[in-house]
């Protein structure tokens, strides 16, 4: 973002009128009818099966793709020649809209728990029949890196493997879906060491966020890693209001914000589809659109690539995610207007106080709008400071909400 660009909210905007997929029995059939979709999870308690295929499969624009304009994106390109490493669970080479495109790094090519697959059908699904989920780099090639144990479990020496192994295989952007507790030597060494080869990593800024449990107190904020280390690009998740979701863990620093609450993705096999909130999603999102960027603009450096990010992004605390104007604006861009947008979507109200993973809710986008001032503010806590991004700066502050 450049310098003296003031943090605001985003003025009026459309609100488009959409279909809700609400939990119900059978799969979906065509766009704006009801589907339960099954929750994809972030880890697998001892004893659990690994995550078999869904049956249920969204036909509809999920509302995270209409948010982020990709169908506009994609006319000026979808990531061709860019690899993109997923350091998660593993990658499973069975995901039929990722045939052909993973490569894996020892045996991270099976997912037992599907979290791998899914933030890389995010960022890389390709487009199948009669369905318009698809990834946002759909050109990219996937590596597959187990930055966690078979079942989820990471430590910062795993997440500082998986980067190191991603780095060595080629990778130009690595997300990162793990957000620990705890800073490491090792893991520190191998961010700087993916900077030194001009490795982008984009790291979820908070964990993917837990069921709830009654009396439960919320942690208050804090920081993550890798994502808090410097030259890591630190990405938040947003609901379809704008807002953070509820119940989602606190940070007390962020780069960017992106969809990440009901979002809806591939299984690590078959052809159905799951539904997820975190930011590990939104960080997918953010690497699909890093993956852009660096297949039109080859010339930039991770640093520049990360910085068009942010200074593209649409002026908040923490900027919101804009893969057009990364793609399409100048190599450095002017100060950008607050503008009347007409792509923000807006969750109807009406649905309760649960986050949309508990609901199993998501938003396909419908025809027709509605006015209404969507307040992007209320994303951080009033203390929240705009930055531009740095490699060792400090993020946006990063106001959570409390669980059920």
């Amino acid at each position: 973002m450049r310098a003296g660009r003031r943090a605001g909210r985003v003025p009026a905007a459309a609100l488009l009128a959409a279909a809700m997929v609400l939990p119900a029995a059978g799969p979906a059939a065509a766009d704006g009818e009801k589907v339960r979709l099954p929750v994809m999870p972030a880890r697998l308690d001892a004893g659990d099966p690994c995550t078999g295929g869904s049956k249920a499969r969204a036909t509809a624009v999920p509302w995270e793709q209409q948010n982020l304009q990709l169908a506009r994106t994609w006319t000026f390109g979808r990531g061709a020649g860019v690899k993109v490493a997923v350091v998660d669970t593993g990658v499973s080479a069975q995901a039929p809209t990722l045939a052909g495109r993973v490569s894996a790094v020892g045996s991270a090519g099976a997912d037992c728990v599907g979290h791998g697959t899914f933030v890389a059908g995010l960022i890389a699904a390709a487009p199948a029949k009669n369905v318009r989920v698809a990834g946002v780099a759909q050109e990219s090639r996937i590596i597959a890196v187990r930055g966690t144990d078979e079942r989820g479990a990471a430590t910062a020496a795993s997440v500082a493997a998986g980067i190191r192994a991603a780095t060595d295989a080629g990778a130009k952007v690595v997300q990162v879906s793990p957000a620990l507790a705890a800073d490491s030597a090792g893991l520190a060494s191998a961010v700087k060491y993916a900077a030194a080869h001009d490795a982008l990593i984009v790291a979820a800024a908070t964990p993917d966020p837990a069921r709830s449990s009654p009396g439960r107190e919320p942690e208050p904020p804090r920081d993550y890693w890798p994502a808090s280390a410097p030259g890591v690009l630190s990405v938040i998740d947003m609901d379809a209001r704008g807002t953070r979701p509820d119940g989602a863990p606190a940070t007390r620093g962020a780069d960017l914000a992106a969809p990440g609450d009901g979002v809806v993705g591939v299984g690590p096999r078959g052809t159905g589809h799951f539904i997820g909130s975190g930011a590990s999603f939104a960080a997918a999102y953010a690497a699909g659109t890093a993956a852009l960027v660096r297949s039109a603009h080859p010339e930039l450096s991770a640093a520049q690539t990360a910085q068009r990010l942010t200074r593209t992004a649409y002026p908040a605390d923490v900027p919101r995610l804009d893969p057009y104007a990364a793609v399409t604006s100048v190599p450095d861009p002017v100060k950008r207007t607050e503008a009347v947008r007409d792509d923000s979507v807006v969750m109807p109200p009406g649905n309760g106080s649960g986050g949309a993973t508990r609901r199993a809710v998501w938003i396909a986008v419908g025809g027709g709008s509605l006015a209404l001032l969507v307040a992007w503010a209320a994303l951080v806590a009033p203390r929240g400071r705009a930055r531009g991004w740095r490699p060792a700066g400090r993020r946006r502050p990063v106001a959570g909400t409390t669980g059920d």
